[in-house]
């Protein structure tokens, strides 16, 4: 498609299917920040505790994390728009049933449903971006406009979200719906059909099931640590290692691994995707603090907390204009590096959080997280799919999003077993939380240092 373009230039046909993409992923990224903004109301009219309205959010990534695997590497055998359009339409129908819903069980399966539906849709749509746009500016272009829509549909949410849960919460769920049914059409007409190949596919389900079920035993654990037996932790925690070692040994054997182990040599990827985990672990469970802070402990509505969070939003602005320069300027290691030290800085100046805080105390800490996302996600993004062979970009898209979901299921699990502990939630188990994700940050730019002393070494 766009072998025939200007070097640095998107034609409109490349515009029409870049935006059709971006719209999947503002899609994933509306619906979880939306759910965020709903969670007190869905646990008012449900009557779930905060380790099951934990699970509201967690059952979605964690079924999108377990399968986003397989789910690349069936981008990569069955074709890349038959898994984006069929999957969307499984996302659309199990959206609207977590709307229906009267039990908390029912919901938190429809939301596990709609993240496996993810997890099959969003690396196959981030794979036809990395094969349809030559590697080089015109990729990275294409990127970072991606991750500026996904990062508006982060932002964009919050508000939306809060509008519509002051109507009812169930429409959390049904817009998804419409901007699905908008989506798949549009999808059929403008992406280019693959050849049908004849070959014979194997793919890896017991590698998948296995790393689903590793994933769910570990954040289980962490979870449910203030609330079981000591030993009990331990067995779950011992069952969860044990699963994943029993997947590694699946690559290894396997003639067609899930994930291909050999791919873990790559420094840049292995960078890139911890990177990620950090990047979205930090920010996922502070959203959860400040939702419950504002929420809960301020009193404030939906709407409010919507229109509070929303500053954040300035990350889809400067995703796409500002980040590309400064990437062309600087690299992607030191944009990332920025990013990370923007979060730290943010999440820092939360920490004396008081009981009655001004919304412009907490303005700063809005303003850096939404600059430090648009340093940081997309070059992490050009970051994990640099280099990788054509045949394999379905699975390094999906290991880069099974990195951001394990890093929001991880984050958020860690932030809600901290406040789950606490009787009564105060201003002091907030601050206690909030390490949470400044730990995380801190670890990300750790993470990425070695990337830069290297560059710096070569230099």
């Amino acid at each position: 498609m766009s072998t025939t373009e200007a070097p640095h230039r998107l034609g409109a046909r490349a515009w029409a299917v870049l935006l059709v993409l971006c719209g999947a992923i503002f899609l994933e990224g509306i619906d979880i920040s939306m759910m965020g903004v709903a969670l007190p109301s869905i646990r008012a009219e449900l009557g779930l505790s905060t380790g099951e309205l934990q699970w509201v959010v967690s059952a979605y990534v964690l079924g999108y994390g377990g399968f986003v695997l397989l789910g690349g590497r069936a981008a990569d055998l069955l074709g890349r728009r038959r898994m984006f359009v069929g999957w969307l339409g499984v996302f659309l129908v199990f959206s609207g049933l977590g709307g229906l819903a009267n039990d908390g069980w029912v919901l938190i399966l429809a939301r596990f449903v709609t993240g496996i539906a993810a997890g099959f849709m969003t690396p196959a749509g981030l794979s036809i971006i990395t094969t349809s746009y030559p590697e080089g500016k015109q990729r990275n272009k294409a990127l970072l406009v991606y991750a500026g829509i996904a990062a508006a549909g982060f932002s964009l949410g919050m508000v939306v979200g809060g509008l519509l849960t002051a109507i009812d919460w169930r429409w959390v769920f049904f817009a998804p719906v419409l901007l699905s049914a908008v989506l798949l059409p549009a999808a059929l007409i403008l992406l280019p059909k693959e050849p049908v190949s004849t070959e014979k596919k194997v793919f890896d389900f017991g590698g998948a099931f296995t790393l689903t079920g590793a994933m769910m035993l570990l954040v289980a654990t962490v979870v449910r640590a203030p609330d079981v037996p000591a030993l009990q932790t331990v067995l779950t925690l011992a069952a969860g290692l044990l699963l994943l070692t029993l997947f590694v040994a699946i690559q290894r054997r396997t003639p067609a691994p899930l994930v291909r182990l050999g791919i873990l040599r790559n420094a840049g990827l292995v960078r890139a995707n911890l990177g990620a985990i950090a990047l979205v672990g930090s920010f996922v469970g502070f959203q959860f603090i400040a939702v419950l802070y504002l929420q809960e402990l301020r009193h404030w509505s939906e709407l409010e907390t919507g229109l509070a969070l929303m500053v954040i939003g300035i990350d889809s602005v400067l995703a796409p204009t500002l980040t590309p320069w400064l990437v062309n300027r600087f690299g992607n290691t030191k944009v990332v590096l920025g990013g990370f030290g923007f979060a730290v800085a943010a999440y820092a100046l939360f920490l004396p959080l008081g009981a009655d805080w001004t919304y412009l105390a907490m303005l700063p800490t809005f303003l850096l997280l939404g600059l430090a996302f648009s340093l940081a996600y997309g070059p992490l993004t050009i970051a994990a799919t640099d280099g990788v062979a054509e045949e394999e970009q379905g699975l390094a898209s999906g290991v880069l999003t099974t990195s951001f979901q394990f890093g929001a299921a991880l984050g958020l699990a860690i932030v809600a077993a901290v406040l789950a502990a606490a009787d009564e939630l105060t201003v002091a188990d907030f601050r206690t939380a909030l390490v949470v994700p400044l730990a995380a940050a801190v670890l990300g730019l750790a993470a990425g240092a070695p990337g830069l002393v290297r560059r710096t070494v070569a230099a």
